[in-house]
Parts: C-alpha cells; sequence; structure tokens
C-alpha cells in the first residue's frame, strides 16, 4: 500500500499470532498501521524499512482497510490498537501470559494499569514504566531491557506515539524477549484520560476528526500534510492496477 506493507488480519488472527510468539518469548514486533504511519513511512525510506520489517502490520485505520478490501481482502475490517490490546489481555490473562507497559506519562500509566488490573483481574502485569520525554542514555536503556527480560512479561505494549514507538520496537528486537506492541493512543482511551471517537465516527472512517477536535494545535499539521496526499496517492495505486511493492 504505497510502497507499505499492511498485512490481512483480524483481531482473532493477531491475537493468536502474539500469543503464539509470546508464550515462546520470542523477541517480535508488530505495527498498527493508520494514514499517518503510511505516510510517514512512504516519506521516509528508514522509516519504511522499519514498517515493512515488522513481523506483523494490522490495517490500524479504516481507510487501510478499505484499500485491502478494494484489492481483494474480502471482509477486512480494521484490526486497531484500541480493540486490539484488551483481546489480547484477555487471552493472556486465560493462559497466564504476564504482559508489560512501556510509555505515557507517569499519571496516566498509573490509571492504565489500576483500569486493566480491575477490569482483567487475572492478568499478571509484571513490568510497567513511564520513560523520560528525552532520548535514554545507552546505560538506562540497558537497565530497563533488563528490567524488562527479568520480570518475565511476553508481551509488551509500546505507548511512544508514532513513529518513536515503532523505533524503539525495531531498534529492541532481539534484546527484549516479548511481544513488543506499538499501540500509541491506546494507553490514554483505556487510563480515561481522552474520550475515544463514537463508534459511528470510528466505521465511517471519521476518527481522525474527532481527534482533531480534542487536539487542534497537536495535529492539525499532521492531518493537513497527510490525509489528502494519501487519499490522492491510494486513489492513483486503485485505478493503476492495485498493489505497488
Amino acid at each position: 500500500m504505497l510502497g507499505v506493507r499492511v498485512d490481512a488480519t483480524s483481531y482473532d488472527d493477531a491475537t493468536e499470532r502474539v500469543l503464539t510468539w509470546a508464550r515462546r518469548k520470542e523477541s517480535r514486533y508488530v505495527c498498527l498501521a493508520n494514514v499517518h504511519m503510511v505516510m510517514e513511512a512512504r516519506d521516509d525510506p528508514a522509516f519504511r524499512a522499519v514498517v515493512n520489517g515488522a513481523d506483523l502490520v494490522t490495517p490500524d485505520g479504516m481507510p487501510l482497510a478499505w484499500m485491502l478490501r478494494r484489492q481483494g481482502v474480502r471482509g477486512q475490517d480494521r484490526v486497531c490498537g484500541p480493540d486490539l490490546m484488551p483481546a489480547i489481555c484477555a487471552a493472556a490473562a486465560a493462559e497466564g501470559v504476564g504482559v508489560g507497559f512501556f510509555g505515557g506519562r507517569s499519571e496516566v500509566l498509573d490509571r492504565l494499569v489500576a483500569r486493566v488490573r480491575e477490569r482483567f483481574p487475572g492478568l499478571e502485569i509484571p513490568y510497567a514504566w513511564s520513560p523520560p520525554f528525552r532520548e535514554l542514555s545507552s546505560e538506562e536503556d540497558e537497565r530497563e531491557v533488563r528490567r524488562i527480560n527479568d520480570s518475565g512479561a511476553g508481551i509488551l505494549f509500546v505507548g511512544l506515539g508514532c513513529p518513536k514507538q515503532e523505533w524503539w520496537m525495531a531498534r529492541h528486537r532481539g534484546r527484549v524477549r516479548a511481544v513488543m506492541l506499538g499501540v500509541g493512543a491506546a494507553f490514554d482511551f483505556h487510563a480515561g484520560t481522552v474520550r475515544r471517537a463514537p463508534r459511528w465516527m470510528r466505521e465511517a472512517g471519521l476518527e481522525w476528526v474527532h481527534r482533531l477536535v480534542q487536539e487542534p494545535r497537536r495535529l492539525w499539521r499532521r492531518y493537513l500534510r497527510h490525509n489528502l496526499r494519501f487519499a490522492a496517492l491510494a486513489a492513483a495505486q486503485l485505478m493503476s492496477g492495485g498493489i505497488r511493492d
């Protein structure tokens, strides 16, 4: 899709893949792609390699699901972070696989962990950390990798925002012995600090409008830069014959 890999998958399929890898303590990472990520990857070859090198790339946004349908994947729906995270937590609780959380502001992370524990009482959460906004030193990074691995968490939800979380996961594959998922705003949604768009807006591909209204100063440049270009380029790709490598 515009040179960016997006996999045909579902919530059940993605959850099973993640749990299978987690049970084996495999170091892998999952990208949840939306228009923002696809356009960032299209514009930056190095970031495109990060996304295309993931173990799974789900269609997080409805426009990507629509594109997959037009390319022949019948019934493809979005597989987004805010819905995949609780699905994986439920499966992890049932199978005794521990999960961890890396990212978010400390107050958001505290609320998130408390709410997840309440919703999934059997879920083990042996690790949660809110890193500083600055880049970690090599010593700090090594310490956190050691803490994550020593915790025994088989799944690590990463909430640093795109593209920072994807870069972090790619750099830590092979070092963090867990399945890493870049879930972005899911931390805020499940902590209750940001209200999610109504279902009808999500299904209509209008979630970005809801988020823009909530955070106009932070998001208007992103949407102005990416959304119209994506629509034009996606239409051109479909008219020219579909998938492009």
